[in-house]
């Protein structure tokens, strides 16, 4: 009842997200459903710190990457890519998007991204929601394509021995084709929103990026730690160095070589998002240790039995739905031992479809609500603090539809590749 109370609060937007999220916490600790080794310390249940120090590492890249004016250079840039055409603009950094989310991480993805929409808005004098917005849906569609794109890839991979060769090569495919879905969607969707001030783009014809870089010595030494950040996070489980790990270094070697002043190097550092970040991880948590998602499971294996592609089915679209309620990371992690489980008990060379089932529901269910994965809670956080404000409403509502069309996409390519042509 608490979870639905807060879940409730933060969809009206009654309260705060973040007042009501850790109101929630607050409430679960009062009747003793967690505690501080529960909230702190389990990796079940508890906040995912990886995840938390990673956004902050991140975060702090981006702060010191926007002092050098990057961010209004790649926006000029992008405004004369797409010839002041306000859809060709939303293509170009959807399709960007996308292909970054596959080599780092989605949630890394809209950190860099999101500035740049937010520029290149502005100096067009475009309405920055729809741009935010499908950059949070390209990157979850896009970062569905690796290992190490979504988080809930990595924790399917861990639990299911999957290399990075595997995600490529079984999930990479239907991936190109979701994009070209979420292309037309945002067309069918946003058109009628795309509206560009023509003064304002003529303005920024006038514009050279290069013109735009404030701190040219400052930018090549941010950006070769950028790609040393970039080839780490492709190696980690290489080198067995934690994502988070990652962020921090390259965060603190970039504040060392770029000089900046604490005022500038935090700047960028969403602490409003992290907070809910953190209390969102409890609050599902909490659901975890009292056995609710556990059963929710266990229910579902009872239900399919040892046939396949119900089995599928079922993970496809209920992996989405639950997802959509919950940040799809600590779901995955609830529900990966039961999908591992399921596996185990069909027939040998069967049950590896399920885990391409789970993994595309997990994947793109974070686009149906604004708290189903860390690329929307990231993208709504921006938007607010640069006072253009994306609601829970706002966004869902498109989610919706983007996550029904994308599943039925998802459920052909499962039943094709793994049934039809088996």
């Amino acid at each position: 009842m608490i979870f639905v109370g807060t879940y409730a609060l933060i969809a009206t937007e009654r309260v705060h997200r973040v007042a009501a999220a850790v109101g929630g916490v607050a409430a679960m600790a009062a009747v003793g459903l967690v505690g501080t080794r529960t909230a702190f310390y389990s990796e079940s249940s508890g906040i995912d710190w990886n995840v938390i120090f990673l956004l902050f590492g991140m975060m702090v890249i981006v702060s010191v990457l926007k002092q050098t004016g990057l961010f209004d250079a790649l926006a000029v840039w992008a405004a004369h890519g797409s010839g002041g055409r306000p859809f060709r603009l939303m293509a170009l950094l959807m399709t960007v998007t996308a292909g970054a989310s596959a080599l780092l991480d989605n949630v890394t993805t809209v950190l860099l991204m999101a500035p740049v929409a937010l520029m290149v808005c502005r100096r067009l004098g475009l309405d920055p929601g729809p741009y935010l917005i499908t950059l949070a849906f390209a990157s979850n569609v896009g970062g569905a394509a690796t290992l190490i794109g979504d988080p809930p890839n990595i924790i399917i991979a861990s639990r299911a021995d999957l290399s990075f060769n595997d995600f490529l090569v079984h999930m990479a495919p239907v991936v190109i084709v979701l994009h070209g879905v979420l292309l037309g969607l945002a067309w069918v969707l946003f058109r009628t929103r795309l509206e560009v001030d023509e003064d304002l783009a003529t303005t920024a014809d006038d514009l050279r990026p290069g013109d735009a870089i404030r701190h040219p010595a400052m930018l090549r030494r941010s950006l070769v730690v950028l790609v040393l950040v970039m080839v780490g996070f492709s190696l980690h489980s290489v080198l067995h160095v934690q994502p988070s790990l990652v962020a921090l270094l390259g965060a603190w070697v970039m504040v060392l070589v770029s000089g900046a002043s604490p005022e500038q190097f935090l700047e960028e550092v969403e602490w409003a998002t992290l907070a809910f970040f953190m209390a969102l991880f409890v609050l599902v948590g909490a659901l975890v240790e009292v056995g609710v998602i556990g059963d929710i499971g266990e229910a579902a294996v009872q239900a399919t039995g040892d046939r396949t592609l119900v089995a599928a089915t079922a993970l496809l679209f209920g992996s989405a739905v639950l997802g959509a309620l919950v940040d799809n990371i600590p779901y995955t992690t609830a529900m990966s031992p039961v999908v591992q489980d399921l596996v185990a008990s069909m027939p040998a060379g069967e049950g590896e479809p399920l885990w391409w089932a789970f993994a595309l529901g997990a994947d793109l269910g974070g686009n149906t609500t604004a708290v189903a994965a860390g690329a929307n809670v990231v993208i709504i956080g921006i938007a607010a603090r640069n006072g253009t404000p994306v609601s829970f409403w706002q966004f869902t509502r498109y989610g919706i539809v983007v996550t029904a069309a994308t599943l039925v996409v998802g459920w052909v390519y499962v039943w094709v590749r793994y049934f039809v042509l088996a």
